[in-house]
């Protein structure tokens, strides 16, 4: 089973890469696998990432829910 990540966007490359924040790791992904890729990304951003991938978009209530789930389902 693959799980993805929660990446918070801190910068934009280009439009087809984006500097995140996985937990305390910085990283960049990819922008070519989004579903929408004429919607650009921005700092601040929450992207469901996988392998060096965007796979989607997600609100911030969005991943603040999904944090959530995964610190109590670890603990």
């Amino acid at each position: 089973m693959c799980l993805g990540e929660l990446a918070e966007v801190v910068g934009v490359d280009t439009g087809t890469a984006a500097q995140v924040r996985v937990g305390g790791r910085a990283g960049t992904v990819s922008l070519l696998t989004l579903p929408d890729p004429g919607v650009p990304v921005a700092p601040g951003d929450w992207l469901l990432v996988h392998a060096g991938f965007a796979l989607a978009r997600l609100t911030a209530e969005d991943a603040a829910q999904a944090r959530e789930i995964r610190e109590r389902s670890t603990t």
